[in-house]
């Protein structure tokens, strides 16, 4: 059975940082992308960041470059989302989710949560001002 469990979220005061996990299980990451989303209240959920683990391929939001680093620890099975320099509009519940896919196609489609198989459940983070 495929499993996403996000993990990591938590209260942090802005400028503060948080590392976000997304833990695999019933797959393996190398033949798959991991991406992030949020969903804060009241908005729609959006993309965030994504991985495609065979080439180690990252995309990120603009709101979010220079800022949020993402990375994939197959050995583990694990995704991570560090989130340094946090603001208050950064304040959602996060998501990750998984799709079979090559590097080459997710640059097209990462951030569109239907291109997704699997999904995890929410970790929120919630920044201070």
């Amino acid at each position: 059975e495929v499993q996403l469990q996000a993990s990591g979220g938590g209260l942090v005061q802005a400028g503060g940082s948080l590392r976000l996990s997304c833990a695999a299980s019933g797959f393996f990451l190398d033949h798959y992308a991991i991406g992030w989303f949020r969903q804060a209240p009241g908005k729609e959920r959006e993309g965030v960041s994504c991985i495609s683990s065979d080439e180690g391929t990252t995309y990120y939001a603009d709101s979010v470059k220079g800022r949020f680093t993402i990375s994939s620890d197959n050995a583990k099975n694990t995704v991570y989302l560090q989130m340094n320099s946090l603001k208050p509009e950064d304040t959602a519940v996060y998501y990750c989710a998984a799709r079979q896919e090559t590097a080459r196609r997710m640059g097209a489609i990462w951030e569109y949560e239907y291109e997704y198989d699997y999904w995890g459940q929410g970790t929120q983070v919630t920044v201070s001002s």
